[in-house]
């Protein structure tokens, strides 16, 4: 099967065997990154270019990994180095860009919609990085991958994420994507950090973290989203942190094989404890950071180099 797209834009947008095609060619590449030299030439001569209009280091960093390790030439371009500091638009930019005919933009941008704006405007393929409190998808794909690896399956777990849901593109992705793969979703947060009508989505909703963690096979702990809320939604960090940081006392009302999972960047002790977060018998945050790289390079091979 190819993936007969030209964009990836967000998982709604993904089918379940779309899905199932990327984490196979994901699990494929994982192998490239234990490797004394670290690169194939399977993207020799294409040109990637990752334009971050946000603050990134996972992400950004993973992209340009991925790329470089399938030998395509890489450029990075940041909000403060490009020309939107003097004024010119996100259409002028792509339009820019596209006349330099590189191969994949990839897109990380605060407004929502921001890659299907560039998608319906530029030939190249396109690849949400990260769009407001949209979507992530790269970031569900990769955990769906570590999903996969450390529990066997995806269908039939209880997935927990709790947290800053309102604001979170993470959430929202993998609240597509999970569901689609069959597994069971409940959420947890504040009721100031819960999308109004959340439950049509096809989740559980709880306000109390233990309610929403009691059973469950996957937990995903997410940040508060500061920079996108137009308010405070919560008296305080530390009361925030006494009811819904998950710790060495609640992680024990989940299954005893549970593993524990964060996007990153983490705020210890306000979401998740520094001993849950560093414990190799359940965190698998850093898998996750290894399977980002695996899951961008499949995606731009089979974007740009999988037909061949």
């Amino acid at each position: 099967m190819k993936l007969e797209k030209k964009d990836i834009l967000g998982m709604q947008d993904l089918s379940v065997d779309e899905i199932n095609l990327i984490l196979e060619t994901a699990e494929s590449f994982l192998e490239i990154s234990t490797r004394e030299i670290k690169k194939v030439p399977t993207l020799r001569g294409k040109t990637i270019i990752n334009l971050f209009f946000e603050a990134s280091t996972r992400t950004r960093t993973s992209f340009e990994i991925a790329g470089k390790r399938l030998s395509a030439d890489t450029i990075n371009i940041s909000s403060s180095t490009s020309s939107v500091v003097k004024g010119e638009t996100l259409i002028d930019t792509a339009r820019n860009l596209e006349a330099m005919n590189p191969d994949v933009i990839v897109i990380r941008h605060s407004a929502a919609g921001a890659p299907h704006l560039l998608s319906s405007l530029v030939k190249q393929s396109i690849i949400n990085a990260g769009d407001g409190a949209h979507e992530h998808p790269t970031q569900a794909l990769l955990d769906m991958m570590t999903i996969k690896e450390k529990k066997g399956r995806i269908s039939g777990l209880k997935i927990a994420i709790a947290g800053d849901i309102a604001h979170s593109r993470v959430a929202r992705s993998n609240i597509y994507g999970l569901t689609k793969m069959g597994a069971e979703i409940v959420v947890a947060g504040p009721a100031t950090m819960l999308p109004r009508n959340i439950e049509q989505m096809g989740v559980k909703v709880f306000n109390n973290l233990d309610d929403a963690i009691t059973g469950a096979d996957v937990v995903m702990m997410l940040r508060i989203q500061l920079e996108r809320q137009k308010q405070s939604v919560f008296p305080s960090l530390r009361e925030y942190s006494q009811h819904y940081c998950l710790n060495r006392h609640n992680i024990k009302l989940a299954k005893n094989d549970v593993i524990v999972m964060h996007p990153g960047p983490i705020n210890r002790g306000v979401e998740i404890s520094p001993d849950i977060a560093d414990d190799p018998s359940c965190s698998v945050i850093l898998n996750q950071v290894n399977n980002g790289v695996a899951v961008r390079m499949a995606l731009l091979y089979l974007l740009i180099g999988g037909h061949e």
